[in-house]
């Protein structure tokens, strides 16, 4: 078996993920927590205002512009609070002043911020169980605009909220929290990279799918569609898998092995073979052993470790050129 021709890797030993990289890892993901957490904390505070002028728990049922909050802080969440009738909500959030900010005496609104706290904590816990793929994926769009500025090529980006592809700014900063796409120039050729996309090939969501295609395709409906069905528009796809936790390293790993095992066998039926890569925050020796003889065997076209820069900066030269 020859040696892969990469230039970021020599060894598996490279692919592997360090204590330095695993700290740093986690140190990141505590930040992002909490900058996440910062608009409920100056919510509470804005709520223990408010609250503050009612002399008892009974008075907060009159003031309407925290009504809301009241219930947040009774358990009801935004997607059942638009399910409920008024007098349930009414009901809610007497429960919550029967139960709770009766018994709690003059720290009323102590306990009303604290359960308010609870509340959207909880919330925000569900939305950070990704959180590792979310950064993995910011990290990895913006190395690959950094790849196309170096090289001198104008983008287009897909906006994530709004679906709409914007031209190339020079005022680029934090763009990749809102992109969903990215499309450039290969010489004359037309390229398009697209995050989290379900392809129909496969019947499963890929993380990054590079298309031969131009961005305007695919805001057509349906030469999208036709697009997304035909095996020839796909160059490369990819998984990201960016949990730091080396925990659950195998588990990610044999989840993105079993991904890039059904691209590769849906894609063989048309007789195409895209190229195949996979981009892991944590790797384990054992992983890194097989991931390179993958490698090796050409069922993997590119490996990298998302805590390296220099090697995230290679696979997004490597996609750029491809």
């Amino acid at each position: 078996m020859n040696k892969p021709n990469l230039p970021h890797l020599k060894s598996s030993k490279d692919l592997e993920t360090t204590y330095e990289a695993v700290r740093a890892g986690f140190v990141a993901l505590a930040l992002e927590k909490n900058r996440q957490a910062t608009p409920y904390v100056e919510e509470a505070r804005a709520l223990k205002v408010a609250a503050s002028t009612a002399k008892t728990p009974s008075d907060l049922l009159n003031i309407p512009d925290i009504q809301s909050a009241l219930l947040t802080a009774a358990g009801v969440s935004d997607k059942a609070n638009n399910h409920l009738m008024p007098r349930d909500k009414k009901e809610a959030i007497k429960g919550l002043i029967d139960n709770f900010l009766e018994p709690a005496g003059k720290k009323f609104v102590e306990e009303l911020v604290f359960r308010f706290l609870l509340i959207r904590g909880d919330s925000l816990g569900g939305s950070m169980r990704n959180i590792g793929g979310v950064l993995a994926q910011r990290k990895l769009i913006r190395s690959i605009i950094s790849a196309l500025k170096v090289a001198g090529k104008s983008y287009e980006w897909l906006h994530s909220e709004t679906n709409v592809w914007g031209k190339m700014s020079e005022n680029d900063a934090e763009i990749e929290i809102f992109i969903r796409g990215i499309s450039w120039k290969k010489d004359t050729q037309c390229r398009t990279a697209l995050f989290n996309l379900i392809v129909p090939i496969v019947g499963n969501n890929i993380d990054l799918c590079l298309f031969n295609r131009e961005s305007k395709d695919f805001s057509n409906k349906k030469i999208a569609r036709d697009i997304l069905n035909s095996s020839d528009s796909y160059i490369a796809l990819g998984e990201l898998k960016g949990g730091i936790d080396p925990a659950g390293a195998d588990e990610h790993w044999k989840t993105a092995r079993t991904a890039l095992s059904r691209i590769q066998d849906a894609f063989s039926k048309f007789g195409h073979k895209p190229y195949l890569f996979f981009i892991g925050a944590a790797i384990e020796s054992k992983m890194a052993t097989e991931i390179w003889n993958m490698l090796k065997t050409g069922k993997l076209s590119n490996a990298a470790n998302l805590t390296d820069d220099n090697q995230i900066a290679s696979v997004s030269r490597w996609l750029c050129n491809l």
